[in-house]
């Protein structure tokens, strides 16, 4: 048990504790909570009490979760001194009791710490960022058919340029490194030859590794193995055609995890086409099948000929009598899409898919964007999940010139909580403020930021009203 400077722990309740990556939970945990800089002043409260309603109604007295206030932001400077943003106390409680939730935080001024969101997803390993995006009828959304979006997008949390690791044009060692580079690395680089940096660039490092990439593919993998239909799919996002060796290897890493250690699981597309070919056509041979495969068959070179052929017997040999005979339809469809292609499609056919895995680049900008399909960032949750450790957060801003004016929609935080009650395996709590939310929705009880877009117009809900609303209609 840590001591805390600054904390008081609850006087009841136990810690979460983590086997195999899996959370084991009890029926009181302690769950920290960081209230939040700006209007977590208004939404936090508003979550608490929507979660704790929606426990006490599935479970009576049988559940419950104990809250334990801890500081982060804004916040914690008023208590831990300035600039103290992140508190060695914070960082131990999370340690200690595993889950936390969290409001929007401030971007720290000055110097250190440059995103307290970022810090807190590498000091605890939260390497997969789970952002659901889902329509709740009745949302006002730019789309015609918003419905028809309902994926997962599963941002990589801890690699790629979110590492941090650059330097300003400026900096002694970010041109001692472009002299490196130029003078040395690239001129003896069979890939690199006849290109030069610029002297007054700035210098930033991409790291993506097959460990970082194929942990983060594995829990969503995981995640769609447990879904039904065609919401069985994964879905590499990835700028592969151009960054080979970092967006590139994340695919063929992706793949790799797939057909070997998820084999019985998985089929991947190109392994659905052939068996749905030979189903489709018994008689079909090698070459027709590698036709029907890969456009343009007749126009390659024999060698890539023979490999397209050679690929599609070993399917055949591996896996047609495991995955063929349409068995192969109640697997987990992996697949991979480049990240600009993707973007137009989660408008133009989002029912195509379900689980996004992506770099941590690609997912910040992907996951926005969905969010806006349906509805925007004030109804979009997010979770950071690690092996030790999970955040569950608010994905928006802290608007502090809302703050303290109970106007603020709170069905982010809220929506992450049903998250943080899905990850506890207390689905019925979980679904009952789905159904709260949605009914109060359709009955357009609602905060500003949706009312003034419904046609017609409606008196908004506070903050606290619309808490009220989600559990009137339990």
């Amino acid at each position: 048990m840590p001591s805390f400077k600054k904390l008081t722990i609850p006087t009841t309740g136990e810690r979460i504790t983590f086997k195999k990556g899996k959370p084991i939970v009890p029926n009181n945990p302690i769950v920290p909570f960081i209230r939040g800089d700006g209007t977590g002043v208004d939404i936090w409260p508003a979550t608490q009490k929507v979660l704790d309603s929606a426990i006490a109604f599935s479970y009576g007295g049988k559940r419950k979760i104990n809250w334990f206030k801890i500081y982060a932001g804004d916040e914690a400077c008023e208590n831990y001194g300035n600039y103290n943003y992140l508190p060695e106390d914070t960082i131990e409680a999370i340690k200690f009791y595993g889950v936390a939730i969290k409001g929007p935080l401030t971007t720290p001024i000055g110097g250190g710490i440059r995103s307290l969101n970022v810090a807190l997803r590498q000091i605890f390993d939260l390497y997969s960022c789970v952002r659901p995006c889902k329509y709740y009828s009745g949302t006002p959304s730019p789309h015609k058919k918003p419905q028809d979006l309902d994926i997962i997008v599963y941002r990589e949390n801890t690699e790629d340029i979110y590492m941090g690791i650059e330097w300003e044009a400026d900096d002694q060692i970010c041109k001692d490194l472009i002299n490196h580079l130029n003078d040395f690395v690239i001129p003896n680089s069979e890939k690199l030859k006849n290109r030069k940096l610029p002297a007054s660039a700035g210098i930033g490092i991409k790291p993506v590794s097959k460990e970082g990439s194929q942990r983060h593919i594995r829990k969503a993998i995981e995640h769609a193995k447990r879904l039904k239909g065609d919401k069985k799919h994964v879905t590499l996002v990835h700028k592969g055609n151009i960054m080979k060796f970092t967006e590139g290897a994340f695919r063929d890493w992706g793949y790799d995890l797939a057909i070997n250690e998820f084999r019985k699981d998985c089929i991947t597309e190109r392994e659905s086409w052939i068996l749905d070919n030979i189903k489709n056509n018994p008689d079909i041979n090698i070459e027709n099948n590698a036709r029907l495969i890969e456009p343009g068959f007749n126009k390659l070179t024999t060698e890539k000929q023979n490999i397209i052929c050679e690929e599609i017997r070993q399917v055949i040999s591996s896996i047609s009598e495991s995955h063929g005979n349409n068995k192969w339809k109640e697997l987990v469809l992996i697949d991979d899409r480049i990240a600009d292609s993707i973007f137009q499609q989660i408008q133009t056919r989002p029912q195509e898919y379900s689980i996004l895995a992506t770099l941590n680049l690609n997912g910040d900008y992907l996951s926005d964007a969905a969010a806006a399909i349906v509805g925007g960032l004030g109804m979009a949750p997010g979770a950071n999940i690690g092996d030790n450790a999970a955040i569950f957060e608010a994905t928006h801003g802290t608007a502090p010139k809302h703050a303290g004016l109970d106007k603020i929609n709170p069905g982010s935080v809220i929506l992450s909580g049903v998250m943080m009650l899905e990850y506890f395996g207390w689905n019925e709590a979980a679904d009952l403020i789905t159904k709260g939310l949605s009914n109060s929705i359709k009955n357009k009880q609602v905060t500003y930021d949706l009312a003034r877009l419904m046609e017609p117009k409606v008196n908004p809900l506070s903050c606290s009203e619309f808490a009220e609303a989600i559990i009137s209609n339990f």
